[in-house]
């Protein structure tokens, strides 16, 4: 049985549910989407960082280098999914969808000596969740 999407256009409310910012807190992979020059979507892991005021931050190794840097710098929209498994008998799993707009930064290391200068910040415009209700 599929269970029911928990869906909102963020513009008028806060990013995310409780549920949602309790979820993404015990979670530290997802997978990012951005759109290259040439229309070409591309998808990789990374490591994230919910924030109290509804942002996301991204960060990584050399992430001013990377493909999805580039993109996000001439297209800033992307999605960010965070998933897991919760068990295969019954089939269970969660989720969170975000889609919205990078804001590029460069400081400090923001996140920590593990993670480069570069921090992609994401501020949620639509977010999708499911599975969380039974947490």
């Amino acid at each position: 049985m599929c269970e029911p999407l928990a869906m909102r256009d963020t513009s008028q409310n806060t990013p995310f549910s409780q549920a949602e910012q309790m979820y993404l807190t015990t979670q530290r992979l997802g997978r990012l989407a951005t759109v290259d020059a040439q229309g070409q979507p591309q998808a990789n892991p990374v490591g994230f960082f919910p924030r109290h005021d509804g942002t996301v931050l991204i960060g990584g190794f050399s992430l001013g280098r990377t493909k999805k840097w580039r993109n996000l710098r001439k297209n800033p929209l992307l999605a960010l999914v965070v998933d897991d498994l919760v068990s295969e008998s019954p089939w269970r799993v969660r989720g969170v969808e975000i889609r919205g707009e990078a804001e590029l930064l460069t400081g400090e290391k923001l996140l920590g000596d593990r993670f480069s200068d570069e921090v992609i910040r994401v501020h949620p415009r639509w977010v999708r969740s499911w599975g969380l209700e039974e947490d």
